[in-house]
């Protein structure tokens, strides 16, 4: 769950001592407070776009291996994560948003024989920015995305996260 205050705003975030700026940012990316903590050294912050870009720095940064198992702590579109209600309060708003908490019986079969294909070839589940997309169209991209090179589908994982935490740090900084 993303932590929000009324009084959030860069001035405060720039001035906040590390344990405060990693409670206040730390569920922008999915289960991964260390990018906000990594994040917390690059300050001041000019604009929540510099905030961004240094969150998705430290990303960036990490090793290949340690990158993949950052993808893997995303849950799946529609999957157990969700059956069972284990995911992030951002992640089953997002996904709702989509439609994706009311699927049809074949479009869960279809979800999850796709998520399974997905996962078999690029060895984390498939991550997709849901706001910017109807539920046809994600279909779409996962059935295409599925074809895609090892590195390029990561990388293309790692840009849909980057609007992903764009429009989470938006939510919680909108000035």
């Amino acid at each position: 769950m993303t932590t929000a205050t009324a009084a959030l705003d860069l001035d405060a975030l720039n001035t906040m001592d590390r344990a405060a700026f990693v409670a206040a940012l730390g569920a922008t990316f999915e289960h991964s407070p260390w990018v906000a903590e990594g994040a917390c050294a690059a300050r001041p912050f000019r604009s929540v776009d510099a905030l961004h870009a240094a969150m998705l720095a430290v990303v960036a940064g990490l090793p290949h291996a340690r990158q993949v198992a950052f993808l893997n702590g995303h849950p799946e579109l529609a999957g157990k994560e969700a059956q069972v209600g284990t995911m992030t309060n951002d992640s089953v708003a997002e996904q709702s948003s989509a439609g994706l908490d009311a699927l049809s019986r074949d479009e869960v079969r279809e979800m999850t024989r796709l998520n399974a294909q997905y996962r078999a070839r690029h060895g984390f589940p498939f991550i997709v920015a849901v706001r910017r997309y109807s539920k046809a169209q994600i279909f779409d991209e996962m059935r295409r995305r599925i074809g895609n090179p090892g590195e390029a589908e990561r990388a293309e994982a790692l840009a849909q996260i980057g609007t992903i935490t764009r429009l989470r740090l938006s939510k919680l900084l909108p000035g």
